[in-house]
């Protein structure tokens, strides 16, 4: 079971940058294309910006055409998910299960092996590369 981190606002916004707090915190979304993680091919793991704790691994990333990066699968018991109303239409959004940080929405146009796709805001996410990954 992952501990859960609690911080007030004002916490938050001590430790994120503007864009990153109303990403994470306030549910909102980053500009498609505008993440260098869209280019990010090394070999690692996308941890969450807010906690650290990782959520994606590299082999398990691929471009969707949709100018976010995307995943097909996450790491087992890292994120939780609610169903989204913000655009009328039922979304299921995800987020850390540790600190509760809005990443982004999963969707089941995705490739095999799991038919998912993970579209994630960027600028949640830190990428920690293999040490040994030489590319």
């Amino acid at each position: 079971m992952i501990e859960k981190i609690e911080k007030t606002d004002q916490e938050w916004q001590a430790i994120l940058g503007p864009a990153e707090f109303r990403v994470l915190r306030r549910e909102g979304t980053e500009q498609p294309f505008s993440s260098s993680l869209n280019s990010e091919h090394r070999k690692g793991v996308y941890q969450c910006k807010g906690c650290g704790l990782p959520l994606f691994h590299s082999k398990t990333k691929f471009n969707s055409g949709t100018g976010w990066p995307s995943f097909h699968s996450a790491i087992e018991g890292n994120l939780e998910t609610k169903t989204d109303f913000k655009l009328i239409l039922p979304r299921t959004e995800y987020h850390c299960a540790r600190c509760g940080g809005h990443h982004g929405h999963v969707f089941n146009d995705g490739p095999r092996p799991t038919g998912k796709r993970y579209c994630s805001n960027g600028i949640a996410l830190v990428f920690v590369p293999e040490e040994d990954d030489e590319s």
